[in-house]
């Protein structure tokens, strides 16, 4: 992926696709100038599923904090999404000075061309019957009960998102689920995206991050889906991890959430 007009083409189809997702799986959306809210009463405290997401990279960055709160209705936080890089850089200041931070997120990708399932694969796993392992995980990161049962629970709304929805899971040799990840495929965008890929923490530096990857990119490429992307942090660790494996940057987008 080194021509730029490629490069550009694939980023344009990301951009899009990630706000698709974000429609469909939203019980509710509010369009607004630019941008538009998804709303999610039953996910309240998960920002995926109650945020701002800016589309488009002509909107006024001094109307986001407005439009934030004319979308969300009362909230202890709010998060702006801003799919668009440059826009996102413009609004960093304006956003700044209304009590925001700024996360920046690194769009990877890389094709399937090649991909092939590892020896010891992923399987697809019902929510049912991961759920407890995603619980014990969000307890471990935050202990707060209510909170790690709305970041478990709001998977069920992911299936909505896209053409077809997976969560992969491997196993230790006991039967306990050790590691997680969705998948999701749209055959008609000739996109993949991998997304949460997590190692519970007592099954970490065994390989089973490696198996969840390895298998996405298989199952996308078996699909017919020459290309997978995921989003990782700017400042954390995996996503030297994803590049070592063949992803690269793309492009960036920026989140910004206040308080």
């Amino acid at each position: 992926m080194v021509d730029h007009d490629e490069v550009s083409d694939l980023l344009e189809r990301v951009t899009a696709f990630r706000a698709a997702f974000a429609r469909r799986q939203a019980v509710e959306t509010v369009e607004l100038p630019g941008a538009f809210a998804v709303r999610d009463p039953h996910f309240f405290l998960s920002q995926e599923h109650n945020q701002l997401i800016v589309d488009a990279p002509d909107a006024d960055p001094a109307a986001l904090p407005e439009l934030a709160a004319q979308g969300l209705g009362p909230r202890q936080q709010y998060r702006i999404t801003v799919l668009d890089e440059a826009l996102g850089e413009e609004a960093t200041s304006v956003l700044a000075a209304a009590g925001y931070r700024r996360d920046t997120e690194l769009v990877l990708a890389r094709e399937t061309t090649g991909c092939a399932l590892p020896d010891t694969a992923a399987h697809p796993v019902e929510l049912a019957k991961l759920r407890a392992a995603v619980f014990r995980q969000q307890l471990a990161w935050a202990p707060d009960e209510e909170l790690a049962r709305q970041l478990t629970e709001r998977r069920a709304a992911r299936l909505r998102g896209a053409e077809e929805v997976l969560f992969l899971a491997t196993w230790t040799p006991e039967g306990e689920i050790a590691a997680w990840t969705d998948l999701y495929l749209d055959r008609a965008t000739g996109l993949a995206q991998l997304e949460d890929l997590v190692t519970a923490t007592p099954h970490r530096g065994q390989g089973h991050g490696d198996t969840l990857l390895a298998t996405g990119l298989a199952l996308a490429g078996a699909a017919g889906i020459p290309q997978v992307f995921l989003i990782a942090d700017e400042t954390d660790w995996p996503r030297e991890w994803y590049v070592r494996r063949g992803f690269a940057e793309i492009g960036r987008s920026h989140s910004f959430v206040n308080g």
